[in-house]
């Protein structure tokens, strides 16, 4: 059986390098696929070498293929608080069906989600990378921390009260 896609917009991955488990979410069992336009115009405070890094790491940046992207256009005409770039998240995600579309953008989620696509965000990554056992707990527990103290998370802060709670007893 071949490995499930997911597909990332931005959102998480810049999450994710905020508490330093960007390399770690390579390393779960599913394949990291990422449009090239998201690559080159939305990670813009990675440094070269931390995109190397991730293409390293197994992100694979993908073109977009046309009919793709016209699927994209479609969707941002219909969804007005969609970016170009959550498009073409979303158009690659559809396009490979049964993948996972690793997203924060709230619209990006509720669309996927009309659609069928399952859609999931970082603490789900969390949840994977224990389930996995590919970092501590405390590590866990530290970027839990980490996300509800910075503003430019936005993270159910709910959820992740519920979350802070249940990793904190594990340790």
């Amino acid at each position: 059986m071949s490995m499930r896609i997911v597909v990332s917009d931005s959102s998480c991955l810049i999450d994710l390098r905020k508490v330093s488990l960007l390399e770690t979410l390579l390393e779960l069992p599913y394949e990291f696929v990422i449009p090239n336009t998201l690559f080159e115009d939305e990670l813009l405070k990675f440094t070269a070498a931390q995109k190397k890094a991730l293409i390293r790491g197994g992100l694979k940046v993908v073109d977009v293929p046309g009919e793709r992207v016209l699927r994209a256009q479609a969707i941002v005409q219909a969804s007005p608080r969609l970016s170009v770039h959550d498009g073409f998240a979303f158009a690659i995600a559809e396009g490979h069906p049964d993948s996972i579309l690793l997203s924060g953008d709230e619209a990006l989620r509720t669309i996927a989600t009309k659609h069928h696509i399952e859609v999931h965000g970082v603490l789900w990554v969390v949840d994977e990378l224990h389930r996995c056992r590919l970092t501590s707990v405390r590590s866990l527990v530290s970027a839990l921390k980490l996300f509800s103290s910075d503003q430019t998370v936005r993270l159910p802060r709910r959820e992740l009260a519920v979350y802070l709670k249940r990793y904190g007893a594990l340790k």
